[in-house]
């Protein structure tokens, strides 16, 4: 991964340069804006390699693999140096830069200068999904016959992850007796991410044309190949699949070469690229599901056979454990056939997911998987192995995954969703919440390709996992290590484990990953160049005072339960920091706990998250410039004087206790200077020990017009009539209303109320009518989400026309009935709307 590489040594620059720190005040800053330049020149070569794989030269991957390792430990070899301030000479002319340029003239070499087509080291492993018998998914079958028959679609693509049933899909259609009857000319090309133009066009020829291959061969042009193919296919119906498509350009170039004279010649056009099928009829592949997993496993190990009824429970669960990949079962099925058919043994897998069976399945399946990761761009490679970091089937939020790639340098904090949104459009991740406007909140890897994550990273060293020690504590393997990721927290108390960690000397990023260890363990702190620590599954009883030795962290992540002392400031260079409590206990006023008045001093702060710790009184000359995002702090840290300092805050999360003696209005005063935050978007406010407020304790006109999100939970208690206040915030998208935040019987929506408002929850409420004083508001909403609203006789009917989407749960069976009852009367004027409706009743 020499991308990232660059990445990581182009981040410790610009920090030794923003902050004026020289190497020992012993190179020049001349020679130092030499190794930048030099640096961003090898970034964008490295990113060259893009370019090359979207048009599908045919590149030697393993010669173009080999240099990027050889880039990557040069790079990460003079990050050391610098970062260890050793002597300058490294920096000489001919030393670090001269071997920066050899290597990139190496590597530019490589991608311009590539071997004929025909001496490429290894062809592309296309066994797909090929688990011959289809079984499952008649439904979708049904969906792409009818695509098949229609008149007006053409061009039909299939779109999935690898192994989910694309080619076996479009060679049942390719077989089909009806495509026989009706389709004169008949191809079956595979493409692959190395193809050329020629060679495809000869695949089609060889099958459509009686011509003697030799005579085909004569044609070396491209235009007379297209010609021949065109001559071949005019004035006859026919059927073309395209198998296994990397290249947006496959689909344009055939989409005007083949002659459109019947409605019934088709372009079947198979994927795992979501980009690849824009201006097609796209039909995703769904996975399997329990029942489908099961017939499919059963049918690969016993063929025709039954099932041996001792197996047959066993069986279902290994099936399921297959998460419904077709490729996954039957490479399962492959290493079962080849096993003792006992119930001991299948009870043993059936019982482990991490089982070495499905180990060995993913590693038959390594070849098939890997051009996924391979051909992603430079850019995406680092983003997509750092998800390997979290255990198999981890759900990452995106929001935890957006600031550590922000701290590694690999994206803005503003870019991970289109990231995140690029690895689903590879087939890479299972998405798990969505979020209004399709905004992924998690995520994870796919099984097979977790395990082909931490084979790609173990390989390139992009990080090292410890589960137990026969991960391994060999020197050679820890050696030059940049993030260490701790699955199994305990092993920090194994003394070998403590002593070799502490002994590693490059370590940038310790990530502890693995389930919540109640009990406190000795945590490794010895990393001096450590940027990233993340050990929120790791609980102190008391802060651990050296962390504050480590003067390189830009993300410190902790969960403890007492004060953080004053000596957290000589961390100057941090970024994030998050602390969370292991218990929660609601504080009187006169228990409450404050950050330190130095947390003013730390200017390079963006996102500051203390549970239960409020904001100190700054000081004349406090002032956090850099500060985006304040969560979980109290009500004693919404002051004017806080606010003002604070300017450029965008989100910002409250967190109100009110006790059982306390003046109601005090802890509701927190609101009194929201007004001043001029920049902020999302404000969340939660009463964390709700009970009913008899009175209005704040007025709602005093947020911000900046506000684009708002969520108020618990016990607020405002009537109905005061939403018209919300409703006048002019950038106002998304509403969540938790808990009786309002109360009372009936809700009666003014008109031009809510114009601008995409995404309304509300959750836990009284409300029993909801009327419309006309049709001119809530014009843009586009999803309605109700929670428990046990009371609501009924959801308006101008709701049906405006949204693509309804969720209920939990609420009025009889509402539930009429929104059933009306959805299917007007189905046909609105065919978009998603009605979804759950009640834990129903299991």
């Amino acid at each position: 991964m020499a991308y990232a590489a660059a990445i990581s040594l182009k981040k410790t620059l610009d920090l030794l340069s923003y902050h004026r720190i020289s190497l020992l005040d012993l190179c020049s800053n001349s020679k130092l804006r030499d190794v930048k330049k030099e640096l961003s020149s090898m970034e964008d070569v490295l990113r060259e390699l893009d370019s090359f794989s979207s048009t599908g030269s045919h590149l030697n991957r393993k010669r173009i693999n080999l240099l990027d390792e050889q880039i990557r430990i040069l790079l990460h070899e003079f990050e050391d140096v610098i970062e260890s301030r050793i002597s300058p000479l490294f920096l000489s002319q001919d030393t670090f830069i001269g071997k920066v340029k050899k290597m990139k003239a190496l590597y530019i070499h490589e991608l311009h200068t590539s071997p004929p087509y025909e001496e490429e080291e290894e062809a592309i492993d296309n066994d797909d999904e090929s688990s011959g018998q289809m079984v499952g998914l008649s439904d979708q079958l049904i969906e792409i016959k009818h695509l098949l028959a229609s008149p007006y679609k053409n061009h039909i693509t299939l779109y999935g992850t690898a192994g989910i049933g694309k080619t076996t899909i479009a060679r049942k259609f390719f077989q089909d007796p009806l495509t026989l009857s009706t389709c004169t000319k008949r191809a079956f090309v595979t493409v692959g991410p190395i193809y050329r133009f020629e060679r495809v066009l000869l695949d089609i020829l060889e099958q459509v044309t009686v011509d003697d291959k030799k005579q085909v061969l004569i044609t070396e042009s491209l235009d007379g190949l297209e010609r021949m193919v065109y001559l071949s296919l005019k004035g006859q119906r026919y059927f073309i699949v395209l198998d296994d498509v990397w290249d947006y350009e496959i689909q344009s170039y055939f989409g005007t070469l083949f002659p459109k004279e019947y409605k019934e010649s088709k372009v079947v056009m198979t994927t795992r690229l979501k980009d690849v099928a824009r201006g097609s009829y796209l039909q995703l592949i769904r996975f399997l599901d329990k029942k489908e997993s099961w017939e499919l496993l059963r049918h690969k190990v016993f063929d025709e056979m039954p099932c041996p009824n001792e197996l047959e429970k066993a069986g279902k669960k290994i099936a399921e454990n297959c998460e419904g990949l077709p490729l996954t079962i039957v490479k399962v099925a492959q290493i079962l056939s080849e096993s003792d058919k006992t119930a001991e043994y299948w009870n043993e897998v059936g019982d482990d997911k991490r089982h070495s069976v499905y180990v060995d399945a993913y590693g038959r399946m390594y070849k098939v998987l890997y051009p996924s990761y391979d051909y992603l761009s430079q850019e995406l490679k680092p983003i997509f192995l750092y998800m390997g970091v979290f255990p198999q089937n981890y759900e990452s939020p995106r929001s935890k995954l957006a600031k550590i790639w922000h701290v590694e340098g690999f994206c803005s904090r503003y870019q991970s969703l289109l990231k995140l949104d690029e690895l689903d459009s590879s087939s890479l991740i299972m998405l798990h919440k969505i979020g209004f406007n399709k905004r992924i909140k998690t995520c994870s890897l796919y099984s097979p390709f977790w395990h082909l994550c931490n084979k790609e990273a173990t390989k390139s060293k992009f990080f090292h996992a410890l589960n137990s020690l026969a991960d391994g504590l060999a020197e050679e393997r820890l050696e030059s290590q940049r993030r260490l990721c701790i699955r199994n927290n305990s092993l920090f108390a194994i003394k070998d484990v403590y002593d070799t960690m502490s002994s590693i000397s490059t370590v940038r990023s310790l990530l502890c990953t693995g389930p919540y260890h109640e009990y406190p363990v000795p945590v490794c702190f010895g990393f001096r160049l450590l940027r990233i620590l993340d050990a929120l599954t790791a609980r102190f009883y008391e802060f651990p005072l050296e962390v504050v030795n480590l003067i390189q962290l830009l993300y410190l992540a902790l969960t403890f339960e007492g004060n953080i002392p004053s000596s957290i400031s000589r961390l100057w260079n941090l970024r994030y920091l998050i602390v969370r409590r292991h218990l929660s206990v609601v504080k009187s006023k006169a228990n409450s706990l404050y950050m330190p008045t130095e947390i003013w001093d730390m200017k390079e702060l963006i996102h500051l998250q203390v549970a239960g710790s409020d904001l100190p009184h700054p000081r004349e000359e406090s002032f956090l410039g850099n500060l985006y995002t304040l969560l979980d702090v109290g009500s004693q840290s919404c002051t004017r004087d806080v606010f003002e300092r604070i300017p450029s805050l965008m989100k910002l999360g409250i967190r109100i206790e009110v006790g059982p003696a306390d003046d109601v209005d005090e802890p509701f005063s927190c609101f009194n200077h929201i007004s001043h935050l001029r920049r902020l978007e999302r404000l969340k406010c939660v009463v964390v020990n709700p009970r009913i407020i008899s009175k209005v304790v704040v007025p709602l006109s005093i947020f911000p017009s900046s506000l684009k999100k708002l969520t108020l939970t618990g016990g607020f208690g405002y009537p109905w009539e005061e939403m018209s206040k919300i409703s006048s915030l002019p950038k106002l998208r998304e509403l969540k209303l938790r808990c009786y935040a309002f109360r009372g019987p009936e809700w009666k929506v003014r008109q031009h109320e809510f114009q601008k408002l995409r995404f309304l929850l509300i959750e836990d409420t009284d409300l029993v009518q909801w009327t419309f004083e006309d049709d001119r508001c809530f014009e843009s909403l586009e999803t309605l989400s109700l929670k428990h609203c046990y009371k609501l006789q009924r959801i308006p009917l101008k709701f049906y026309k405006l949204l693509s989407k309804i969720e209920v749960v939990d609420c009025n069976p009889l509402a539930s009935t009429k929104l059933k009852e009306d959805r299917e009367k007007e189905k046909n004027s609105l065919p978009y709307l998603v009605l979804n409706i759950y009640s834990s009743l129903d299991e």
